[in-house]
């Protein structure tokens, strides 16, 4: 039985409909659900009023991406939707359930995460949706990008000596914290951090990943390889 058969038969025949932007959280969902091998649809969204279309608020009551269709359920929260997935799919070997030994490290990391993603978010919210440079301070693009920065210290620490960030090796909470990571470098180089620069290395090629990021011609959120704190 190929690998599209399994994953046919753990949705039960439900469809499976991702709503995504590129380079935001919904990339976390599109690189699992690749990994997992699992057949779905594709929606795209502009990062613009669509997602306050009462439409996509039937769906999604914040209007955010991602936002999964699965059968007659929807799925929202990135994290929420990536335990899920992994307890759907506990085959593809990407979680870790209830009663195994990783479960807690594996919960620990899958959610800092959003402790990145929430100095993500503030900088990005600094340096590419204020409009007016009077909007914007110097001080929050500072301490944002070295609070960052300390979340890349952390993943060093936790690294050091590791293929990835658990010992039983790749789970989804390298992929939580890949997108987190890839995004972070926007605001904050990797630099003399070893142990992160060879993980990423590695989350780098992995075709799943390569399968996530955006397609040529797509909208992106960035539109530079990089911010650096924003002087007033």
């Amino acid at each position: 039985m190929s690998e599209g058969e399994n994953a046919d038969q753990a949705q039960g025949g439900r469809a499976v409909k991702l709503h995504h932007s590129a380079q935001t959280r919904s990339m976390r969902v599109l690189w699992l659900l690749n990994e997992l091998g699992v057949e779905f649809e594709l929606v795209e969204h502009a990062m613009d009023g669509s997602l306050r279309s009462p439409s996509y608020l039937a769906l999604h009551p914040a209007g955010r991406v991602p936002c999964l269709e699965v059968g007659d359920e929807v799925w929202w929260e990135s994290g929420a939707i990536i335990e899920l997935l992994c307890e759907h799919f506990p085959e593809g070997g990407l979680g870790r359930m209830p009663g195994q030994p990783e479960r807690a490290e594996w919960l620990s990391w899958l959610h800092f995460s959003e402790t990145i993603s929430q100095h993500v978010a503030a900088l990005t919210q600094q340096h590419v949706m204020l409009f007016d440079d009077a909007m914007r301070s110097p001080v929050v693009t500072k301490l944002e990008a070295a609070r960052t920065g300390k979340c890349l210290d952390a993943l060093e620490e936790r690294l050091n000596g590791r293929d990835y960030l658990l010992d039983g090796g790749f789970s989804a909470a390298d992929v939580a914290v890949g997108q987190a990571v890839y995004s972070a470098q926007r605001f904050h180089r990797i630099g003399e951090r070893p142990a992160l620069a060879a993980w990423w290395a590695r989350i780098e090629g992995r075709p799943a990943f390569k399968a996530a990021l955006p397609q040529p011609g797509e909208k992106l959120l960035y539109e530079r390889d990089f911010y650096a704190p924003w002087e007033g």
